[in-house]
């Protein structure tokens, strides 16, 4: 009896180095090849805020991807099935509907997702259902410890996995069982291929080609050599290394992304700037495994520490952050790069992630939601981890990061240029407009 595969597409929107289709597929002799777009994690954000939309630029790039997969998936005689709904609906449906044996996926670190993995084998007790790690340098039987064991900091997960190597990438698959025989699927979503007509004016583009053509011109240039020095800048294209949208969907593997480092070290040598960019790897991969560790505790206001932030929620004050009003040009500045591009430099994250919970004294979950929405580049485990760690309630040892403000536009926009072409200069005297004084006593009358 010929067996029928189902294969979930979520952060590994590409058909390189990607070992759980490639084990699927070796498995069975039909393949349903699916991926959910979740109206609740493309219409907001699910963890805090309410029916705030994403940015049209992430919703673009993921366009783009699922676009170029489904084209992908097409040379390869198969058929991509785009569920508008949560895996949990989606899933469901398609296995009640046809005889599905085995369903895979690529291992997920958030919480939502893994609760709704659990819930459909709950569901579809006779299914077999398998995760395999292809969005990690490493996989979990490699980790010298249980992922429940993670190490508190990211210095000790540095030192643990010191001796690992990162497993090459796997080849580009080249072939795929069919979908089934004499099975009636679901109609062509061609939304996903009507890409608007302002792609053009964005600098990335989604999909595995982009995301490798972008690997291999920016290895291919001696840009890597220089980055440790460069990686603060907080406009220039070149001066890092722009893998994170790729990264985030899965369009680019980690994996490849080291391979190609390797490559180019061996061509032109490594130093700190090359081993840097590794460095930089190394915490993606921390923040990976610490959401997979923590699940629902990394959306909650005391975080992973159980601490207090001295913080609230000032509506006035949130909105002067997110419309770039604020008292500090710099914060304005890069608010206004995020709000037009969905993308802001490291750098620039952590300066308005500082203002953000330290001088406007703002609850962080609403600023890494905000992130959330904006960026092109949002990967859940990244944007929470790193939001934890500057409000002193994650894996930060210090317990606190506050950035001087003026410090950091004397060391990094000097002359100001930044902040002059991404209009900082628009500011607001005060973080606030009312004080006490102002507010009106019970009889409508102000307090004089």
């Amino acid at each position: 009896m010929k067996k029928l595969g189902l294969y979930c597409f979520g952060n590994d929107l590409r058909l390189h180095d990607l070992a759980p289709l490639r084990a699927l597929a070796a498995r069975v002799d039909h393949l349903l090849c699916v991926v959910c777009v979740d109206p609740a994690l493309v219409v907001s954000s699910p963890h805090i805020v309410g029916d705030a939309p994403i940015s049209k630029q992430r919703r673009q790039f993921l366009e783009e991807s699922v676009a170029e997969l489904a084209v992908s998936l097409d040379k390869l005689g198969q058929r991509l099935i785009v569920c508008r709904a949560s895996a949990r609906q989606g899933l469901a449906e398609l296995i009640d509907r046809y005889p599905v044996d085995e369903v895979y996926r690529s291992r997920h670190p958030g919480s939502y997702e893994r609760s709704q993995w659990q819930f459909l084998q709950k569901s579809f007790p006779t299914t077999r259902f398998q995760e395999l790690d292809s969005h990690t340098l490493f996989n979990w039987e490699a980790l010298p410890f249980a992922p429940a064991a993670l190490p508190p900091t990211f210095s000790q997960f540095r030192k643990a996995i010191a001796d690992l190597r990162v497993p090459q990438p796997l080849p580009t698959l080249t072939e795929l069982p069919p979908p089934p025989d004499a099975m009636e699927l679901p109609a062509r979503d061609e939304v996903f291929l009507a890409l608007g007509d302002d792609a053009k004016h964005f600098r990335f583009y989604g999909g595995e080609v982009a995301g490798l053509e972008h690997t291999q011109s920016y290895f291919d240039s001696d840009w890597p050599s220089h980055y440790k020095v460069l990686r603060n800048d907080l406009d220039s294209w070149h001066h890092s290394t722009k893998f994170s949208p790729w990264l985030a969907l899965g369009c680019v593997s980690a994996r490849e992304i080291v391979s190609q480092l390797r490559d180019y070290e061996a061509r032109h040598g490594a130093n700190d700037s090359t081993e840097w960019i590794y460095f930089e790897l190394l915490w993606r991969e921390y923040f990976q495994w610490y959401a997979y560790q923590h699940g629902n505790h990394l959306f909650r206001f005391k975080g992973i520490k159980q601490r207090k932030p001295l913080t609230s929620f000032y509506p006035e004050r949130f909105r002067a952050w997110t419309q770039g009003e604020t008292p500090w040009p710099l914060v304005n500045a890069c608010m206004h790069q995020i709000n037009e591009t969905a993308y802001m430099s490291n750098r620039g994250r952590q300066i308005v992630a500082s203002c953000f919970v330290h001088e406007l004294q703002l609850d962080w979950r609403y600023g890494a939601a905000y992130f959330e929405q904006q960026l092109i580049d949002y990967d859940m485990a990244s944007n929470w981890g790193n939001w934890q760690y500057l409000a002193g309630v994650g894996a930060d040892p210090r317990g606190h990061r506050r950035f001087d403000l003026e410090k950091q536009a004397r060391q990094y926009d000097p002359d100001g240029a930044f902040t002059r072409r991404w209009r900082g200069g628009e500011t607001c005297a005060a973080i606030d407009s009312q004080d006490m004084v102002g507010w009106p006593c019970v009889d409508g009358s102000k307090n004089q």
